[in-house]
């Protein structure tokens, strides 16, 4: 049995096989970049109105224009215009040949074909967006390994990035053990439970960006665990294992993986809950078999593989995902292991919620995060800073 800190420091350092893929731009949120991206074109990529109002050759002491045109967004004034005129122009419009200057529409007094103002409202370069102003061609808009947000995706697309390169995600298979498992809409019997660990780790995938996900449901027999394991490795890249992995008669998963050579990593670690939990690889797939206990599968889901799953993406921080807040109330650990608990953060302080046990979900309703008591701690005092690790 290995600590807390071991298992992070073994996960941390094992060979991931990331692969760098071009997707569309479009379905590329929350993924990270596989390279860097360089501009397409010039932004913008010609001088246009920051204003409605009137394009026209600026000239010291100037208050009247005469109104030659007109230049909305998407068109084009062909025509140069000359000293004392001006184009009606609206924001986004390619400004006319010649122009230099935009006067707000609000500062100008239309009569009929001229416009009058005030000499000091009409300011040199004013209210223009110059060509290359956001951007030159060629210029690095995002490092690689920068992680797509809405707001990186829009600044992409305004430089004509389609499809962009990036860390492509492992695909998964998620393997639920157990005779007493059934699935949601099955009628149930004394000593069956509804499937709830497949749907929680399929939706959290999701919110990962994980596209390929296999499901399998298996029962406690040796030889279909051998089986669905064998199908398991060769589809996927990361092997998902819900039960079946302590020590009990109906317990098969580890003699499995061993019996299709899987080289573990650990076996069990000084931690509750999910204490059970076991790591291994076969060449470059990985294989996590949680223990089976639902609030057990998603506190050794959110602790270590969707870490492990974030870095696989790229995510250069993925280990680094804590903060450090105080806890509101004395708490007491006399158990000598690693505690993760359900928390909630609330007026910058964490407060952890009640029903901890390793089969009850209520917690997971309110909680939004994790609290981690180190395993050499006994007891934290009110106002202590401790680890708090944000879903």
């Amino acid at each position: 049995m290995i600590s807390v800190p071991e298992a992070k420091r073994i996960l941390q350092n094992i060979p991931l096989n990331k692969r760098s893929q071009l997707i569309p731009l479009s379905e590329s949120e929350g993924l990270f970049l596989g390279d860097e991206v360089r501009s397409l074109m010039d932004v913008p990529s010609f001088d246009n109105s920051a204003m409605d109002g009137y394009a026209f050759i600026w000239e010291e002491g100037l208050k009247e224009l005469e109104i030659i045109g007109e230049s909305a967004a998407g068109g084009d004034y062909s025509q140069q215009i000359k000293n004392g005129q001006s184009i009606r122009i609206f924001t986004g419009a390619p400004m006319p040949e010649g122009a230099d200057s935009v006067i707000m529409q609000e500062k100008v007094e239309k009569n009929g074909a001229k416009i009058n103002f005030n000499p000091e409202d009409a300011i040199q370069g004013q209210h223009v967006r110059y060509q290359g102003s956001q951007c030159k061609k060629g210029v690095l808009v995002a490092q690689a390994g920068a992680k797509i947000t809405p707001g990186l995706i829009s600044l992409m697309a305004s430089v004509g990035v389609g499809e962009i390169p990036v860390f492509q995600p492992p695909k998964v298979s998620i393997l639920t053990t157990g005779n007493e498992i059934k699935n949601l809409g099955e009628i149930l019997t004394r000593g069956q439970i509804y499937n709830a660990n497949g749907p929680a780790l399929d939706i959290w995938l999701k919110s990962l960006g994980i596209r390929e996900i296999q499901h399998w449901q298996v029962r406690d027999e040796k030889k279909a665990v051998q089986d669905i394991i064998s199908k398991a490795l060769a589809q996927s890249d990361l092997v998902l294992i819900t039960g079946g992995i302590s020590v009990g008669d109906y317990d098969f998963v580890k003699e499995a993986l061993e019996f299709h050579q899987v080289d573990p990593l650990f076996y069990k670690v000084k931690q509750r809950p999910g204490k059970p939990l076991y790591a291994g690889m076969k060449k470059e797939k990985l294989v996590f078999a949680l223990p089976g206990n639902p609030a057990s599968v998603l506190s050794c889901f959110l602790n270590y593989v969707k870490l492990v799953i974030e870095s696989w993406k790229g995510n250069s921080k993925a280990w680094d995902s804590f903060v450090e807040l105080p806890i509101s109330a004395d708490f007491e650990k006399p158990i000598p292991l690693t505690q993760f608990l359900k928390a909630k953060v609330e007026d910058g302080k964490i407060h952890i919620l009640s029903g901890q046990e390793s089969f009850n979900l209520i917690s997971f309703g309110t909680a939004d995060g994790f609290a981690e008591i180190p395993e050499e701690t006994t007891f934290i005092k009110a106002g202590q800073t401790i680890k708090f690790y944000p879903w």
